[in-house]
């Protein structure tokens, strides 16, 4: 064939891989679109990419004369194993299939896709200094990856880290008060939802105030203003409070002991032995005006609990 019409015929079959920028825009173009098509798109691209580097492989072990070869040659031939590889995947062997449907088990939504993609295009360039066929493995296997999206934590594991991270701090607070240390977490995992719903300041900022603790007139550190869920009797209703902010979880950890541990009237709930007893402490001391605060410290000290064997 003419070394000219194989070129043409080629760059109209090989312009379906990846490997070319259009044809990349036009697979990030359906991830956004249309998930589980892209997912099949990438699978194939893949699947034709695997094919080309078999191939190439296998000419590699090919023994070669050294009298006819040339740059030329090569490059002809790397042209004419894109032309097959694409053939071959375009038919399928069985591997895309294999690809989409493990994919396709759990699709992204629409950020997720132009996350795929991105990670796709990152990976290009990234192995820019890769040989060619290894380089567009590298980004079909990054786009295949990121199109399947990453498992969230559990609720668990997010509770196990909160304990794992105020621990120490915690344990310290019990030496001071004598207040068993999965009581104190307890209590700033409920009011900090395990330290998702951290209090912050206008600007985004953190306050580190776990407790959910007042800014009272004898406060003389920072604040920051919150709406909040005040209850008068069994009436819920919003307003916005004045909350203290610290600079370090440590700081709030020591502020709760000094609050807790040097305040009369929450003497009882320190007295207490045992989670119940400390609950209904707090909330009879006036901590909460939530009319259901004991029961649902209660809940989460006991969860605390079970969670503190394994951190």
């Amino acid at each position: 064939m003419d070394p000219a019409a194989l070129s043409s015929q080629i760059g109209s079959v090989g312009s379906g891989l990846a490997a070319d920028a259009r044809s990349l825009e036009d697979l990030k173009r359906a991830a956004r679109e249309d998930p589980r098509q892209a997912a099949k798109k990438v699978a194939t691209q893949f699947e034709a990419l695997y094919m080309q580097m078999v191939l190439k492989s296998m000419r590699e072990a090919t023994p070669r004369s050294g009298l006819l070869d040339s740059q030329e040659q090569d490059m002809y031939r790397g042209m004419l194993d894109q032309q097959v590889a694409q053939q071959i995947a375009s038919k399928g062997t069985g591997l895309s299939d294999v690809i989409a449907r493990q994919l396709s088990r759990a699709m992204p939504n629409a950020a997720s896709s132009a996350a795929a993609s991105a990670v796709a295009t990152e990976a290009r360039a990234a192995s820019g200094n890769a040989p060619a066929a290894l380089a567009d493995v590298a980004a079909a296997q990054a786009a295949a990856k990121a199109a399947a999206p990453s498992r969230p934590a559990t609720s668990t594991e997010v509770q196990r880290d909160f304990m794992r991270q105020h621990q120490a701090d915690a344990v310290r607070a019990q030496q001071a008060t004598g207040v068993p240390a999965r009581f104190i977490l307890g209590q700033a995992a409920l009011e900090s939802g395990w330290g998702q719903r951290e209090i912050r300041g206008a600007d985004g900022a953190p306050s580190y105030n776990l407790f959910g603790i007042k800014a009272g007139p004898g406060w003389q550190g920072r604040t920051v203003q919150v709406a909040t869920t005040e209850y008068d009797g069994s009436m819920p209703s919003r307003t916005v409070q004045s909350f203290r902010a610290y600079d370090s979880y440590a700081a709030a950890f020591q502020d709760w002991a000094m609050t807790i541990g040097r305040n009369q009237r929450y003497s009882a709930a320190v007295a207490a032995g045992g989670a119940g007893g400390f609950a209904s402490g707090m909330q009879q001391a006036g901590y909460s005006t939530d009319p259901g605060y004991a029961d649902k410290l209660a809940r989460v000290i006991r969860t605390a609990s079970s969670i503190g064997g394994t951190v």
